[in-house]
């Protein structure tokens, strides 16, 4: 089939469009410049230009295809196009938070893309798979495909919203299905939270966890998720939800020790308050608990991780910057 991808240049999105590719199928690929056209077309996909902001373009490229892998999510403030920062600056200061207005204008983005892609899918009954995270389901055990998004904090109104718009789409007869992802995703290209981890304990002198460190991050490869978007795309019902988690739950401790052991730093406890100081922002995403299980996703879509595990796969020197 035809497939429009957002979010097709990026780390995870570059890994799933070779894989439809390889798989037989033909892929129409969002990228919003020349740059990112030419990397497309390189890999045989067919560049769309265009924004995640730009409900037209998105609702033109989902008509040109036979379904949607929505990837593209705004992640940090600079992804954001220049009037969207603008009106948060501006409302921040009026008095009000510069973040939440950030959050709930992404977040607005993200519902529109949703929306725009699923009504464009009607006539044909989709697939149309969305990307939502782990993150934002219920703490406090290992979850599972047939739990529901949890009712607090940031990543879980995106997962509520997107999930909600499936389901929405799935009772108008298109093949609406979730993807949910660990807060690790990993692999060659990977800019996500190691990346981020491994800069802070440069920058810090030390890699830090929070209290004993045993809360869990689940994980998973970018190619092995990447072949897991495919067989959802093909195979999925309407309104299914799939996890694409490899590993349960790596003690966050131990990536904090292998870091340290990298950067030859010492690896320490920090209080929540200190890993506030310490982290900024990203604090309550390095004291998350997040264990999940794949269990029905491996026997539904008959999908087994193959690819190197987390610690392993960080355990090079690629990901401290250093040629192999």
């Amino acid at each position: 089939m035809r497939v429009f991808v957002t979010g097709a240049t990026g780390f995870i999105g570059s890994a799933v469009v070779r894989e439809l590719i390889d798989g037989g199928h033909e892929v129409l690929g969002l990228t919003r410049s020349e740059e990112g056209a030419a990397r497309l077309r390189a890999a045989g996909a067919t560049p769309h230009l265009g924004r995640l902001e730009d409900i037209e373009s998105l609702r033109r490229g989902a008509q040109a295809a036979d379904g949607v892998i929505h990837l593209a999510f705004m992640h940090a403030f600079t992804d954001a196009p220049l009037g969207t920062r603008i009106g948060a600056i501006a409302r921040g200061l009026l008095g009000q938070s510069v973040a939440s207005n950030f959050l709930s204008a992404i977040l607005r983005v993200d519902r529109e893309a949703i929306d725009a892609m699923g009504k464009a899918l009607e006539r044909n009954g989709g697939p149309l798979v969305v990307t939502v995270g782990t993150l934002g389901l219920p703490h406090g055990h290992v979850v599972s495909e047939f739990d529901e998004p949890s009712v607090d904090g940031t990543f879980a109104m995106r997962n509520a919203a997107a999930e909600s718009a499936v389901r929405r789409f799935a009772e108008r007869g298109v093949r609406g299905a979730i993807v949910r992802l660990p807060p690790t995703v990993h692999g060659e290209g990977d800019g996500g939270f190691i990346p981020r981890l491994i800069a802070t304990a440069r920058k810090r002198g030390v890699s830090a966890y929070v209290g004993d460190g045993e809360n869990h991050w689940p994980a998973v490869h970018r190619l092995d998720v990447a072949r897991l978007y495919r067989r959802v795309l093909e195979d999925a019902a309407p309104g299914e939800r799939a996890h694409g988690v490899a590993e349960e739950g790596v003690p966050f401790r131990e990536i904090a020790e292998l870091i340290g052991r990298r950067l030859g730093v010492p690896a320490v406890s920090k209080t929540r308050r200190e890993a506030e100081q310490h982290f900024g922002w990203f604090a309550p995403i390095v004291a998350a608990d997040n264990p999940a299980t794949s269990n029905a996703t491996r026997e539904r879509f008959h999908w087994a991780p193959r690819e190197a595990a987390l610690l392993a796969d960080i355990d090079r020197p690629a990901y401290f910057g250093v040629s192999e």
